[in-house]
């Protein structure tokens, strides 16, 4: 006999084997599944209660072929089905008899509400509510399959929100997160209803906007979300200020298919940031042009580091006191076989961008040491250090590391930081500072007077040299305005106690005004150009051979200052 948890499989061989069907179809009336039996011409032999009870008391017979599918499928050995009637889904399997078909039905809806529920959230952020990647690559990528008609374009917006990382960790995620909520009811607000609203997480959503003349509606929505998103908020007491910027890249004349046109809409976002943010951009050709090559030198330079393509240039420092060569800045170059010399200034903003700041600077520190340790002893080596490398917490034991294995005396070594180093967290990089302090290192402040708040930075930490901007120097003699920023430093460094360093001198003019204006040293083409290692004790034997400085005159000569 079978029970009502026997599958078609075992009823069908039961059947099968059954010579009188009456008793079989006894048991399958029993059954709590479903169960019908028709003829191949679809007659009803046979249907138990449960089947009855199913598809109610109307005649489900006339939906019959429906139910099982297309003549030609009713002599397979098995078909599997599902239909929805009456605002149910049933789901129908048919198996082939001797002389006819079994079917067995189930109602699945409850199943298929849940599976349906489970895929909308699996599509929705759960923060905002709104939908979330997943769920606009799939309504993008279909949008895109219907756009072959030019008339039906439309335009991705992907919008970043200015700011919101600082709100974030200033005020905490439980801010940042209402923050976020209010966020998405203003971009509601600010979108038609046929458009398409997705977050991307944290600060970024984009936008799918339809049925509307391209570009100047997307123009005019772009414009509206920096207006909306850009006013105040009131979050949980707090008054709070972002912006917003957009990225623009139209459908289909920016791109063919979801990644491209994602991509596109996210250069543009980028441009947008890049010109003062809480504006819109559109996308232009030449965007994806610069982020290829942008892509082509990151993959060159993360393999320049192993295929030791990078080196060490030295340019000299002069005392004006002594007129004596008193030490060498460390300078990065990098020498590519098929770029060749790439510039500092377009590396190492993507050193730091990339995360490869640390090492490479690691690299630097310990090559520097290494070299200088086989110069004359009164000589030093500076090493330029940047605010990313800066804040590492390996830093430390890297120069700890690099002096105890090139053996150079610590008060040889020299640590060029600039402003920006001591922006954020103060007390922390003050910190930092005083412990190379205590090894014995020394600490220039590079490119002073180019940032905010130099005096302050000086104050709160004795560093040995200030370093003059050669920005200031480039215009001596004639703009009067650099002249009193020259003096005015020098008079300071003097003040403090600190050696100054005018960098960037060209010519023997500059040279005496610099000399006149009270620096203590100089740097820059006049006294050398970087040189390689290996060419340095040439440089110097020159220096002492021919003391080209010993006869300058520097019209009033450099002041007395400490450290000089």
């Amino acid at each position: 006999m079978l029970t009502a948890s026997s599958n078609a499989g075992a009823m069908r061989q039961h059947l099968a084997r059954t010579d009188d069907g009456t008793v079989a179809l006894c048991a399958l009336d029993k059954l709590s599944q479903a169960v019908a039996v028709i003829d191949p011409n679809g007659q009803v032999l046979f249907q138990n209660a449960a089947f009855g009870k199913l598809f109610g008391d109307e005649a489900w017979a006339t939906e019959l072929p429906d139910l099982i599918g297309p003549a030609a499928d009713r002599t397979d050995r098995i078909g599997l089905r599902e239909i929805t009637r009456r605002g149910r889904t049933f789901r129908i399997e048919t198996s082939a008899l001797p002389q006819g078909l079994l079917v067995t039905a189930e109602d699945v809806s409850e199943r298929v509400a849940e599976q349906a529920r489970a895929a909308a959230l699996a599509r929705t952020d759960p923060l905002t509510l709104l939908g979330n990647r997943l769920m606009f690559r799939e309504r993008l990528t279909e949008l895109l399959a219907n756009l072959a008609e030019p008339t039906k374009a439309a335009a991705v917006l992907a919008v970043g929100l200015d700011r919101f990382k600082i709100i974030n960790e200033s005020l905490g995620t439980s801010v940042g997160d209402a923050l976020l909520r209010v966020v998405a009811d203003r971009l509601r607000s600010a979108i038609r209803p046929g458009d398409v609203a997705a977050c991307f997480g944290n600060d970024q959503f984009a936008v799918v906007q339809l049925g509307q003349p391209q570009p100047e509606s997307a123009a005019a929505l772009a414009s509206r979300l920096v207006d909306m998103l850009g006013r105040s908020y009131i979050v949980e007491g707090h008054l709070i200020n972002i912006g917003a910027s957009v990225g623009i890249a139209l459908m289909p004349s920016d791109g063919s298919d979801c990644d491209q046109i994602l991509k596109n809409a996210e250069l543009a976002l980028n441009r947008a940031k890049q010109e003062g943010r809480c504006t819109y951009h559109f996308f232009e050709t030449a965007m994806d042009e610069q982020m290829q090559a942008r892509h082509s030198l990151e993959l060159d330079f993360r393999r320049a580091l192993a295929l030791r393509e990078f080196a060490l240039v030295y340019q000299a420092q002069l005392s004006l006191g002594s007129k004596q060569i008193t030490g060498f800045e460390a300078l990065l170059r990098w020498h590519n076989p098929k770029r060749g010399l790439v510039s500092p200034a377009d590396f190492i903003p993507l050193a730091e961008e990339i995360g490869l700041i640390a090492p490479i600077g690691e690299w630097v520190i310990r090559t520097a040491c290494r070299e200088a340790a086989d110069w004359p002893q009164k000589l030093s080596v500076a090493v330029n250090v940047s605010a990313v490398q800066f804040h590492s917490p390996s830093l430390v034991s890297t120069i700890i590391s690099a002096l105890a294995e090139s053996g150079l005396d610590p008060r040889r070594l020299e640590l060029e930081i600039t402003e920006s180093v001591l922006l954020g967290e103060h007390r922390t990089a003050l910190d930092m500072l005083h412990k190379i302090r205590e090894m014995g290192v020394r600490v220039s402040m590079d490119d002073f007077g180019t940032g905010y708040s130099s005096l302050s930075y000086l104050r709160s930490f004795p560093f040995d040299k200030i370093k003059i901007d050669q920005s200031f120097i480039r215009g001596l003699p004639d703009d009067s305005s650099n002249a009193a920023i020259v003096r005015a430093i020098a008079a300071l460094g003097q003040s403090l106690g600190m050696t100054t360093v005018a960098e960037g001198v060209e010519t023997e003019t500059q040279l005496a005004h610099v000399a006149a204006a009270g620096c203590t040293h100089v740097q820059g083409y006049l006294i050398g150009r970087p040189l390689p290692p290996e060419q340095l004790d040439e440089f110097l034997r020159s220096q002492l051979e021919s003391p080209r400085w010993q006869t300058l005159n520097l019209v009033d000569g450099p002041r007395k200052t400490a450290g000089a």
